[in-house]
């Protein structure tokens, strides 16, 4: 007999990140979709970026350079996320998750390896590279 049920899809990139109550999407450009989703679902989301951003309602922006932080900013956060995330900005992203104890999960465009050390996972949009904050 064969077994007609269809393999689950991958989970998405927000299906990882739903599950924090705060998160701040690195480099927001003006692709809000994910953020505004994640807003609606009742995550506190914070987008930064170098030039000023709109961002829809229940999203909050900060106009900050993740290669020159102002370290506030990501206080408090659960994790740190950014989508299409150049490979030299994955190492200064990653200093400021671990400097305050945030997790830190990107995506890269096209064939861009990361340049840091990550857990590999499969979601609908492609590889989703993570590292899991040290909060012992």
């Amino acid at each position: 007999m064969c077994d007609s049920r269809q393999p689950a899809s991958p989970p998405t990139l927000f299906d990882h990140l739903h599950r924090y109550d705060r998160v701040l999407e690195v480099g927001i450009g003006r692709r809000t979709d994910l953020a505004a989703a994640l807003a609606a679902d009742g995550v506190s989301v914070t987008g930064i970026d170098v030039h000023r951003r709109e961002v829809p309602e229940g999203v909050t922006f900060v106009r900050d350079d993740i290669v020159d932080p102002d370290r506030s900013v990501y206080e408090g956060c659960e994790a740190i996320y950014a989508r299409n995330l150049p490979p030299e900005l994955h190492r200064p992203a990653l200093e400021v998750a671990r400097a305050v104890g945030a997790d830190f999960l990107f995506t890269t465009l096209g064939g861009d390896q990361p340049a840091v050390p990550v857990e590999r996972k499969t979601i609908r949009e492609g590889t989703l590279y993570v590292v899991v904050a040290d909060r012992g």
